[in-house]
């Protein structure tokens, strides 16, 4: 199993998951446009037929924005909670809608995603493990804090994305407006880099070999802070530490192979 990003961030997010052992391949949002995602795909040598299947995570534009018109144009199904629909549902008509929720096991192709709940300021947001049998991809963006949910179901992955979003300082003494500046550190806003450290330093780590940094803001975090947070908890040389870009997201990473 392999993973690459097509950008990371407030401007867009597109996560692709692919299987080693057959064409299954599984996109984790879409936050671009159509002709955006064609740009971004054909760097990595792959068009938009080739995917499988949209999970989102939940209906802020920057994750859903191009996901329905991607999906009617290829005929791709995009799995979702009932509570994202019910946010987007205006936009889903022509389009294959399927449900997940919490806990589920899914099956795409011969890849499996099991979704689970974060607290974000969405309907019913959820983030996903997908593993194929033998490998787990633990996702987690859009949270604000952890809970002992969260916890258990990141716990033995061997790789891991995960949103490094802000540096508490930064945000503090942004030019955001306090409005902003209180959502995004809110109950249910985005992972500071403190915070997720604290996740990683909670998990079970014995199999982790890939740890890629997502979702940082341009305005209030930095790659060497969110880098940073990481070498404060992951001292091994043996896990391969990475940072997922705005502008190019990241090329293949074989899951377990630092």
């Amino acid at each position: 199993m392999k993973f690459a990003s097509l950008g990371s961030g407030s401007e867009g997010n597109a996560l692709l998951v692919a299987s080693s052992r057959s064409s299954t391949i599984i996109m984790v949002d879409c936050g671009f446009g159509v002709r955006e995602v064609e740009r971004r795909l054909h760097r990595l040598s792959l068009a938009p037929a080739a995917i499988s299947a949209i999970f989102v995570t939940h209906e802020h534009s920057d994750h859903v924005g191009g996901v329905f018109k991607l999906a009617r144009r290829f005929g791709i199904p995009v799995w979702l909670s009932q509570g994202t629909f019910q946010a987007v549902r205006q936009d889903t008509d022509g389009v294959d809608v399927r449900y997940c929720r919490d806990s589920d096991q899914v099956a795409i192709g011969d890849l499996n995603l099991c979704p689970y709940t974060v607290p974000h300021d969405a309907r019913e947001p959820l983030q996903c493990v997908i593993d194929d049998g033998e490998r787990r991809l633990g996702i987690l963006t859009d949270a604000r804090h952890a809970t002992p949910h969260m916890i258990a179901i990141l716990a033995a992955c061997d790789a891991l994305f995960l949103e490094f979003n802000h540096d508490l300082r930064m945000l503090d003494e942004s030019s955001y407006p306090s409005f902003l500046k209180r959502r995004i550190a809110g109950d249910h806003g985005h992972l500071s880099n403190t915070a997720s450290a604290a996740i990683l330093a909670a998990l079970d780590k014995q199999r982790l070999r890939i740890v890629v940094a997502a979702h940082l803001s341009r305005s209030n975090n930095t790659p060497g802070l969110a880098l940073e947070a990481m070498r404060s908890v992951i001292m091994d040389d043996a896990v391969n530490l990475q940072l997922a870009c705005q502008d190019k997201g990241f090329d293949w990473l074989d899951v377990g192979v630092c």
